[in-house]
């Protein structure tokens, strides 16, 4: 949301972004005949580590300074976003440098113009901000072109070709479930979450002492009740947010989402719920459905196939939670009666995952900057 220049003089950068917040910017377009007009946010931070802002090195990024290097924002990025239309160079300019505010701070708003040959019939956009500087950041597009249509640019794929009108299912399908792929394998405090879920399914603590399970197929199954109504969950806080049903604080929500990972670790220590784990995973999967909300909607939802993107991006994280178990489960089943399994990973893995949790909590409910990791 663009804010009015005069109240920017006090915008600081944020030091410690959301866990479901990684390096991403924002490039929304939108084609009208020959013309293209957008905006650019690429986070402060990131700009910071690219082409330096903070002039006085307090750690503390303002307006003044940002204004002050409006040139060479302009043309790093500039340098790094071509467009074509119909194969031909469209020519790309920032008319202007504002702030955006997002959930994770303050990013640099660069309101783009640009013309091509002639109306495009298809176009190309070539994204390739930041990918030397860390690997894992992604353009997120939004793209106006007889219809919206969005895209994740990546390392791997920073170049795609759009076509007119965004009603195609199958292609939006794939973009989403690549997103909720992303989303688990990349997630810290996600996939801790689901660690502490998973670390104690083979083996479980009665009357004081570990008893091991008997059979792979019953444990796989098992294992896959618990991330399957952890997804269920997770697509319904997801949906209502997507809609418009459900609106939490961001802080309130990454500060939960915290005492889950807690929870999660101290469970296995000190038993509290010894069956229906399931149930748990559905409970804390409405959290996590409502932390990782913000950052799809901020992505975009393309209005004509919003359910096929919705459906995809749940499908994705099933998927990719589902390729956990297999990696997990049958090396764990194998290695179930050792001592090293309950000494030297359960317990030793739960009392991480609590610590990190913790630290995650205090983190986020103080507003302070313990770690780095899952920020």
């Amino acid at each position: 949301m663009i804010r009015r220049l005069t109240v920017f003089a006090m915008l600081l950068c944020s030091g410690a972004a959301a866990a479901h917040k990684p390096s991403d910017s924002y490039l929304q377009l939108s084609v009208e005949k020959d013309a293209l007009h957008g905006e650019w946010d690429i986070a402060l931070r990131d700009l910071e580590y690219a082409i330096g802002l903070d002039s006085n090195g307090d750690g503390r990024i303002t307006w003044g300074e940002v204004r002050a290097r409006q040139a060479d924002i302009t043309e790093y990025a500039l340098r790094h976003l071509h467009i074509e239309a119909d194969r031909q160079p469209c020519t790309l300019a920032a008319s202007a440098l504002q702030i955006a505010d997002h959930t994770d701070g303050a990013y640099a708003a660069l309101m783009l113009d640009g013309r091509c040959a002639s109306a495009p019939r298809h176009l190309g956009v070539d994204y390739r901000a930041l990918f030397d500087i860390d690997p894992t950041h992604r353009g997120l597009l939004r793209l106006q072109f007889e219809g919206t249509q969005t895209a994740i640019l990546s390392p791997d794929r920073p170049a795609q070709i759009f076509i007119p009108g965004g009603d195609r299912v199958w292609p939006t399908i794939l973009v989403y479930s690549g997103e909720g792929l992303w989303h688990v394998w990349k997630g810290a405090d996600h996939m801790l979450f689901l660690a502490g879920l998973l670390l104690p399914a083979v083996v479980w603590r009665r009357r004081g002492r570990w008893h091991t399970a008997t059979r792979l197929r019953d444990t796989a199954w098992e294992s896959a009740r618990v991330v399957t109504a952890f997804t269920l969950a997770h697509a319904l806080t997801l949906s209502l947010a997507a809609m418009g049903v459900i609106h939490l604080p961001s802080r309130l929500v990454e500060s939960l989402v915290a005492a889950t990972v807690v929870f999660a670790g101290l469970n296995n220590l000190v038993p509290m719920i010894h069956r229906g784990l399931w149930f748990l995973a559905f409970f804390f999967g409405l959290i996590h459905g409502s932390a990782i909300a913000g950052a799809l909607l901020e992505l975009g939802l393309p209005a004509e196939q919003r359910v096929a993107a919705l459906f995809g991006f749940n499908l994705g994280v099933e998927a990719a939670q589902l390729s956990l178990i297999a990696a997990v489960v049958p090396a764990s089943f194998l290695v179930r009666r050792s001592r090293l399994y309950q000494y030297g990973i359960l317990i030793p893995g739960s009392i991480a995952i609590c610590i990190v949790g913790l630290l995650w909590l205090v983190q986020r409910v103080f507003v302070l900057d313990l770690i780095r990791f899952g920020q």
